[in-house]
């Protein structure tokens, strides 16, 4: 038999207050309009989907269907030995359009939560919908990638996706635990890491190489690199350049004149955008190092 000390202060897991808070103003609401009884016959608020929780389900089906073009379109064909250049290549710029598509969903449910209201599952479906699109995606793509590609070592490819995945997975922790500063993300983006791993692989570049620089843009997203949130003209921007890469990854799916060079130009840009931001944002923190230091020994000498 269990005896509760009325006295006694009950012990709350963390964010349980914010929790009982709002369940308790539901229940007030729902007293103060006389519905009482039919509490418990109402679906809870806090499970209806808003139009931005739409949006992040969105994100997460195409990632899910990313891993399925990349199973039936690009694995399965080369285990049985029935694979078609052509219909490797279209079901692999399909995968790819699709988790480019996930960025497009992820981009704008954030954007329709700040103006429109959002559910108190948003951020929890917000987390499992990016890791199922920036990071189981992208990694089965890698593992695929070290199966199918003629100098890939598989082990080492296996690994890379993991680490890849792994890093997603941490990302997203810290993200939903650590305060960051306003405007600012902590680590390279999911979609934006996504991005440059499957960039990466699509150079075509020797393995060893492609290899470490998978490991380089998963040591990023974990990394204390700040990245710009993609807001107002930034938001445009990414917006603009993942219409661009779906119309490259077209032309290089239907064999367009020039389209591999272009395909081509867009990954190494995108690679190189990876590579210079990092470079920006640490010469950005030398040099507000260094202005602390003079305003410090200004003050001190003054």
């Amino acid at each position: 038999m269990t005896v509760i000390d009325p006295d006694a202060q009950p012990t709350w897991a963390p964010g349980a207050e914010r929790t009982a808070e709002r369940d308790t103003d539901f229940a007030d609401d729902f007293a103060a309009d006389g519905f009482e009884d039919d509490a418990d016959d109402e679906m809870p608020l806090s499970t209806r989907l808003s139009i931005a929780d739409t949006l992040t389900l969105g994100n997460a089906t195409c990632g899910f269907m990313a891993v399925y073009f990349t199973t039936t379109g690009v694995l399965i064909p080369h285990l049985t030995g029935s694979e078609d250049g052509g219909m490797a290549r279209h079901s692999a710029a399909t995968a790819v359009v699709l988790m480019l598509m996930a960025a497009v969903f992820d981009l704008f449910d954030g954007l329709v939560a700040r103006k429109l209201r959002s559910s108190a599952m948003g951020a929890e479906l917000d987390n499992l919908s990016d890791l199922i699109s920036f990071g189981l995606a992208p990694a089965y793509f890698v593992a695929v990638w070290g199966m199918v590609a003629n100098d890939a070592n598989q082990r080492v490819s296996v690994v890379a996706a993991i680490v890849v995945l792994l890093a997603v997975v941490l990302r997203l922790a810290r993200f939903s635990c650590v305060p960051m500063r306003n405007g600012m993300f902590q680590g390279m983006p999911g979609p934006f890491g996504a991005l440059t791993v499957i960039s990466i692989v699509l150079l075509e570049l020797p393995f060893m190489p492609t290899a470490l620089g998978i490991l380089g843009v998963a040591w990023l997203m974990v990394s204390r690199v700040e990245y710009p949130k993609p807001r107002g003209r930034l938001a445009v921007a990414m917006l603009c350049w993942i219409v661009l890469s779906m119309g490259l990854l077209a032309s290089w799916a239907f064999d367009a004149p020039g389209g591999e060079l272009l395909l081509q130009t867009g990954c190494a840009l995108q690679v190189v955008l990876g590579a210079v931001i990092p470079l920006f944002a640490t010469a950005r923190r030398v040099n507000a190092f260094r202005d602390n230091r003079r305003e410090a020994r200004a003050a001190a000498q003054g």
